[in-house]
């Protein structure tokens, strides 16, 4: 059985070619993050494990890869990259990676939220341009953190959020219990929180969920934190919501475009703090993240 890393940057396929063991399957490593979808059929040239960073494997391009049985997407959000039923139709198995950066996501989530809180980033830009700009701050000691979704990066952000004294409050789609957090319907948690940090996979029940109507019913002045998947929010209610001040402040690491156009609104508004969808990206969960795609290789090559 052969597989192939189809666009490894330097620094996993360090890690990728460190953690190979005796008697592993045979992976070959492309060592070009950016390849383009189309090429996929000459990557692979046959082989029937595909381990994906963050390159789309459209359909149609799926078909044409003979001998294409398996994709090992390095994360969970292979929905915005491929369609894994459709994929499934074809005999090509999508294994997702779950919880390898859930303290790196949460870390950044809280960052953002900070940054939000006390516009850092804005003071930073405005001195290196010779302005000495001094606005108000928001206290977050005492103020409510609401989490929509509350899986493994959810419960991280929950434990830094309480330790820096703040209330925090969850919905999830299922029930759930977690100490110290308050679990209340979806509305309760929008109108509550003073800040609200979105936690949810993409599909097809949480595309656009943080809706016109949604933004509406926060707090005004609300900070939104996204590190989850772009199509979650409403891009456009969003921006109008920051130009009017409904959200005080945006601290985003994913959007719908990726990367995001230098030409974007987004881009063009202060009040919004902009990361380039690299919440997960330290040593200990890239280390995570290939450890767990070598164990799918080897689970696959033995159950041939």
């Amino acid at each position: 059985m052969r597989g192939v890393f189809v666009d490894a940057n330097e620094s996993l396929a360090v890690i990728f070619q460190r953690l190979e063991q005796p008697g592993d399957p045979q992976v070959r490593v492309n060592l070009n993050p950016d390849i383009t979808s189309d090429q996929y059929p000459d990557i692979l040239d046959g082989a029937e494990i595909a381990i994906v960073d963050h390159t789309a494997l459209p359909t149609d391009v799926a078909k044409k890869c003979k001998g294409l049985k398996h994709v090992v997407f390095l994360g969970t959000g292979a929905r915005s990259y491929m369609n894994p039923e459709e994929l499934s139709q074809l005999g090509i198995e999508v294994h997702l990676i779950k919880g390898y950066g859930d303290t790196a996501v949460a870390e950044c989530a809280i960052a953002l939220m900070w940054e939000g809180a006390r516009g850092l980033a804005r003071m930073d830009r405005g001195i290196r341009a010779g302005n000495w700009l001094r606005d108000d701050g928001m206290q977050l000691t005492g103020k409510t953190l609401g989490l929509i979704g509350f899986g493994g990066i959810a419960a991280e952000v929950a434990r830094i959020a309480l330790g820096s004294g703040m209330r925090v409050i969850a919905w999830n789609r299922s029930p759930k219990k977690h100490p110290k957090v308050e679990f209340l319907d979806y509305d309760e948690v929008l109108t509550e929180s003073d800040v609200v940090s979105i936690h949810l996979l993409l599909n097809d029940e949480t595309r656009g969920m943080i809706s016109a109507a949604c933004i509406e019913a926060m707090k005004p002045g609300v900070i939104l934190v996204n590190t989850a998947r772009g199509a979650i929010v409403d891009e456009n209610a969003m921006i109008e919501a920051l130009k009017s001040g409904q959200i005080r402040h945006a601290g985003l690491d994913v959007f719908n475009i990726e990367p995001l156009p230098a030409d974007h609104p987004l881009t063009k508004l202060e009040n919004v703090t902009l990361s380039a969808h690299s919440a997960f990206r330290t040593p200990e969960a890239s280390e995570n993240l290939i450890a767990a795609a070598w164990a799918h290789c080897r689970r696959i090559a033995k159950k041939r």
